[in-house]
């Protein structure tokens, strides 16, 4: 299975941070769904053209979540995440996006009124596209 997983090699972001966070996204929207059979450490680590090493630690990180569920012999699959672990997922990856982008704020000056219109102007621009 294809994974749309890209990475950056330019970015400051660590790779199997890039990866990470991309796999988890992709599992808490639902686009790669529960039981789904992820490639292998290595067919994956191939296709991202990283170590095994790296491809190794996000499989284990995201088993740890209990994203994932690993069967020896068989392989990594994609767990049964509930609609409750589900909708806690996404507001913790909200709310961190959120609290990065306050500190950023915070860190050249930007005032909480002027976070907030920014935060407000972002918001109705992205859904504005959508439509």
């Amino acid at each position: 299975m294809w994974i749309p997983v890209q990475i950056n090699e330019n970015s400051a972001e660590p790779l199997y941070h890039q990866i990470e966070t991309q796999l988890r996204s992709l599992i808490i929207s639902g686009v790669i769904t529960e039981g789904t059979l992820l490639p292998s450490i290595r067919e994956f680590a191939g296709e991202l053209k990283c170590s095994v090493i790296t491809v190794r630690r996000v499989y284990q990180d995201l088993e740890n979540e209990g994203l994932l569920r690993t069967r020896q012999g068989t392989g990594t699959f994609v767990s049964n995440v509930g609609d409750a672990a589900m909708a806690e997922y996404k507001h913790e990856a909200v709310r961190k996006a959120l609290e990065g982008a306050v500190d950023v704020g915070k860190s050249v000056q930007c005032g909480q009124e002027e976070l907030t219109r920014i935060f407000l102007e972002i918001v109705e621009n992205k859904y504005r596209e959508q439509q």
